[in-house]
């Protein structure tokens, strides 16, 4: 079998390394094999400017470093009828034929992007080279010397703009004596003053008002730089005058509900509010959302403001800021009008399940009641049932595994904090979340019961590039209300005696959680950075238990025979753990890049705790770990989990470190491909008799990292990526000899692992 499978791939490797493009050539034209850039200093400045993105026309994409898809094109014969030729050409790629415009037009953008940063004199030549149908095409870069500004004048006939520029505002300046002549920074100080004289209150200024003047004329590379601000001319026709400072005159919320003929006018704290039918949102909540005051400078600032917090608030479909000004006056009127969405959105799900090889399904619905105090706030209820079959189990009187779940989330868009202003909520789309859950899984072996509640805050910058998590209160509550008599005497009375984390995890426990967590995409919203440049970072820290174990000391608490202190007759952990996540993407092409990540985390017990609850240990293999191994059953270390049916306890640990590279490149239609290389493993902090060779240890934890490597295919879809991952052992620290390195000594069985999953690894 393993012959026919070598011979089928050697056979498809031969027919595309044979096919030939030339017939689809047609005669006087030439496939372009390569699109390549020189510069004078080594390409350092085609790197810096990324002007490989300016060339229109590229050769054919490459698949692993070959042009796959132009050979699956190239397998179709020229008879279009054919339903094969036609397949092979639709997941194929047509030959790319140089275009010599399209190459005269990419030189122009590249000169120009040149010029815009300083070398004035940039020069770019079409270098070409052809052998036999194919062209070899290089943009050969001659940058000349580059300009530097010398001096910087500023000529504004307002006064008081004049002082507002030319003073401390110069200091902000991106045009300076000494910098790089850079018309990219010239616009953008342009619209940077643009932006400072309306947050002025200078309404009727704008880019177009603001002009530079550069004089090259005085040697070989300096420029002299003129500002110049011009007065203001009604209708463009009118005499120059001074720009007027508008302030605000009245504001006005308009609230559109329905077809209703019925107007209600209301003012609260000199804003007047106009209802059409039924006011459905608080009038202060709608205050807070706008940083508009009567008589204050208009500020350019608070329009944006504006409609980014309506835009963010979920039970607002529509929102809109008319400016009007007074005739003869420097008043402006400000009209906010705001529509209410839609109160209610349902939703429901299946799903079918597989856990290590017992299959299931899982359904789940869902409400969502928007605006229930009139405050924009949100309201959901969830609900999630599933049942699964368990094969496999001898003395126990079930043979199934049924869990139900319930969820209920309250949102508010603003901080519930008394010494937090609103409107600082507001420009930090900061929103405070109270939430419930209560989960029950009833198993052969045992009942268990998780109660959750749980009161956090969100915020995040302005560009939502960073995103701030803070659990001021989590509480999980774990209750083990029976256990099955063959359990008990197996495992926890007889296994559990010696296995201290096994005995543990099969107690009623109480978890009280602080926990802080950052997160940056430098793509900012939250953007997919799959196949661009962009990097992620998130950190995350969370203590437990700390104020009740105070509380307990102090009024001389009650201890169970294990010596721990109880809260209302319960035992409650303590500890503390921290987590690290980076990942890295560099786009090669438009359809191939690169993606690199590494994660780590500690978490260590202490005081009222010798264990890490199970929910707070860290696993190792999976989908989204070490994919050589499938989920949970690599380290911790150099364990090698032989003890049969704890090792889902066994095979945990107090620290973690994943590493993994993937190139990523896109095949045809939506579908993606994958080469990947894997790294990491989890230690624990102390030594256990029940997982030999799991310690984390300085001087040895890097022979005790796995390896392993794999293939992957993605399917895009519209919301979410399917993605299939085919992984190999490379290195296995839980074996020594020849067994240690897998890669050089495979056993299919033995080495490899399967993964289905939705969305990315990382």
């Amino acid at each position: 079998m393993r012959i026919k499978i070598i011979a089928y791939i050697v056979t498809i490797m031969a027919l595309l390394v044979s096919c030939s493009v030339d017939k689809f050539i047609p005669e006087g034209q030439y496939l372009l094999k390569d699109a390549t850039i020189s510069t004078d200093d080594d390409n350092r400045m085609a790197k810096e400017l990324l002007l490989k993105n300016y060339i229109k026309q590229t050769p054919n994409s490459k698949i692993f470093g070959m042009k796959i898809p132009l050979k699956m094109y190239c397998l179709s014969g020229t008879n279009d009828a054919r339903w094969y030729n036609k397949m092979f050409r639709r997941i194929g790629e047509d030959p790319v034929l140089y275009d010599e415009s399209s190459a005269h037009i990419s030189s122009q953008a590249m000169q120009q992007a040149l010029i815009n940063v300083g070398f004035i004199k940039a020069n770019v030549q079409l270098d070409t080279v052809i052998n036999n149908k194919k062209l070899s095409l290089n943009y050969d870069i001659h940058l000349g010397e580059r300009y530097f500004i010398r001096n910087v004048s500023r000529e504004i006939q307002d006064k008081k703009i004049r002082d507002i520029i030319c003073g401390d505002d110069t200091l902000h300046s991106m045009i300076f004596r000494g910098a790089v002549f850079n018309i990219n920074s010239i616009n953008e100080e342009r619209s940077r003053i643009a932006n400072k004289l309306r947050n002025e209150g200078y309404y009727k200024l704008t880019k177009q008002d603001i002009s530079f003047v550069a004089d090259t004329a005085l040697d070989n590379t300096n420029v002299d730089i003129t500002i110049r601000i011009s007065q203001y001319r009604e209708n463009g026709r009118a005499l120059p005058q001074d720009h007027r400072p508008y302030s605000i005159g009245n504001v006005r919320f308009i609230l559109e509900s329905g077809s209703s003929d019925t107007v209600t006018q209301e003012t609260f704290r000199g804003v007047d509010f106009l209802s059409h039918g039924k006011r459905h949102f608080r009038k202060n909540m709608l205050l807070a959302n706008t940083q508009f005051r009567s008589g204050d400078l208009y500020n350019d600032r608070y329009l944006k403001n504006t409609y980014t917090n309506f835009t963010s608030l979920p039970a607002v479909s529509y929102s809109n800021v008319k400016l009007t000004e007074h005739p003869d006056t420097s008043l402006l009127d400000v009209d906010i009008t705001v529509n209410r969405g839609k109160l209610f959105h349902t939703e429901a799900s299946i799903e079918g399940t597989n856990s290590a090889g017992d299959l299931g399904a899982a359904a789940s619905a869902s409400i969502q009641i928007k605006n229930i105090f009139k405050g924009s706030e949100t309201f959901s209820f969830k609900v999630r049932g599933a049942y699964e079959a368990i094969t496999g189990l001898e003395g126990y009187d079930g043979t199934s595994f049924r869990e139900i779940g319930y969820e209920a989330k309250l949102t508010f868009p603003s901080f519930l904090l008394p010494f937090i202003k609103r409107d600082w909520g507001m420009l930090h789309h900061a929103s405070s979340e109270i939430a419930l859950q209560s989960n029950t899984q009833n198993r052969p072996e045992f009942n268990r019961k998780v109660f959750t509640a749980a009161w956090r805050y969100r915020w995040s910058s302005k560009n939502q590039s960073v995103q701030h998590k803070f659990d001021l209160i989590e509480v999980n509550y774990v209750y083990m209300p029976w256990i099955s008599r063959t359990f008990k005497e197996q495992y926890l009375d007889s296994i559990g005696k010696t296995n201290a984390i096994l005995k543990y995890n099969y107690e009623n426990l109480l978890i009280t959680k602080l926990g802080y967590t950052y997160s940056y995409n430098s793509l900012g919203n939250r953007a997919q950075t799959y196949g661009k440049n962009a990097y992620t970072f998130k950190w995350n820290i969370e203590t437990s238990g700390n104020l009740l174990n105070l509380a307990t000391k102090a009024v001389d608490g009650k201890k169970n025979t294990e010596g721990q202190y109880t809260f209302c007759g319960i035992a409650f952990t303590q500890y503390i753990k921290t987590d690290i996540d980076f990942g890295k993407s560099v786009r090669l092409d438009s359809n191939n890049s690169l993606a690199f990540h590494i994660a780590g985390g500690v978490a260590y017990p202490y005081g009222n705790s010798n264990i890490l609850p199970f929910e707070k240990r860290y696993f190792a293999g999976g989908a989204n770990s070490v994919r050589g191994w499938s989920i949970r059953s690599l380290g911790p270390g150099r364990y090698n989990g032989t003890d049969q049916g704890i090792n889902f306890i066994n095979q945990s640990g107090d620290i973690k470190l994943d590493m993994s590279m993937e190139y990523r490149t896109h095949l045809f239609w939506k579908l993606n491909g994958a080469l990947f290389i894997d790294a990491g493993n989890i230690w624990t902090i102390k030594e256990y008799d029940d997982q030999p060779g799991g310690a984390f240890r300085l001087d040895t934890f890097l022979e005790d990292i796995a390896f392993s490597y794999g293939l992957g295919l993605r399917l895009s879809l519209d919301f979410f990526t399917l993605r299939m991952d085919a992984g190999m052992k490379a290195i296995n620290p839980a074996f020594t000899g020849i067994d240690h390195y897998p890669i050089i000594h495979p056993n299919f069985s033995r080495d490899f692992a399967f993964h289905f999953a939705v969305g990315l690894p990382f």
